[in-house]
C-alpha cells in the first residue's frame, strides 16, 4: 500500500528481509515479539527533503488503519492477545 503512494519501505532489518522472524535489534531493545513483527523500516538518506517526510507522514495512518481492519489480529482497537509487556521507550 505505501509503494501505491510512491514511499518505498519494508518490514524488518534489511539484513532478515525475507525471513518470518523479527529483526534481532527490535528484540533487543526490549520490543516484545508481537510488536516487533509490526514494525516498518524506512531509510533516508541526506538527499531526503522535509516535504518527503511531511509526505509519508500524512500517508501512514490511513493505511495502518486500513491494515488494522484487514488483521484478525486486531478486533476493533483491542488486539486479540496480550502483549509481553508494556513497551515504553526511553531515548535518554
Amino acid at each position: 500500500l505505501l509503494n501505491k503512494e510512491g514511499i518505498a519501505a519494508s518490514s524488518g532489518s534489511a539484513c532478515t528481509s525475507g525471513s518470518l522472524e523479527p529483526s534481532h535489534v527490535m528484540r533487543a531493545m526490549g520490543i516484545p515479539y508481537t510488536a516487533a513483527h509490526g514494525t516498518v523500516r524506512f531509510s533516508l538518506s541526506r538527499h531526503t527533503r522535509d516535504c518527503e517526510i511531511e509526505r509519508v507522514i500524512q500517508a501512514v495512518p490511513p493505511i495502518v488503519a486500513r491494515l488494522r481492519k484487514l488483521s484478525p489480529y486486531w478486533a476493533g482497537d483491542k488486539p486479540l492477545a496480550e502483549p509481553e509487556k508494556a513497551f515504553a521507550p526511553s531515548y535518554a
